[in-house]
């Protein structure tokens, strides 16, 4: 194998790893910020973890983060929890800073 042909699995490996790092990143990230929302909205027990889990579903509606943010806000409106969008997307930063924390402490 050539130098190169070295340098191109070295980097290919390297972004798979990064992808499923930010994959599980936002996976628990969505988990994080549901258990916060979930909390405001004056959830507990069974359906708080059904709330989370709804959180985590709406995740996969579309790629990025505005399907989580959506849906929390609409949520919030419902039940007049007073957090802006940028309240909200605060806290959602704040919780992926702590996911990944939290697994590059498990790695």
């Amino acid at each position: 194998m050539t130098t190169f042909d070295e340098r191109k699995d070295r980097y290919e490996k390297k972004f798979a790893h990064d992808a499923e790092l930010r994959f599980k990143a936002e996976s628990r990230r969505n988990r994080l910020v549901g258990r916060w929302a979930a909390g405001l909205l004056g959830l507990e027990g069974d359906k708080a973890e059904e709330y989370v889990s709804s959180v985590i579903r709406a995740d996969l509606k579309e790629a990025g983060d505005a399907d989580v943010l959506a849906k929390i806000r609409a949520d919030f409106e419902a039940a007049g929890v007073q957090q802006s969008e940028h309240q909200i997307r605060r806290h959602m930063d704040e919780f992926m800073a702590e996911a990944m924390r939290q697994l590059q402490d498990e790695g």
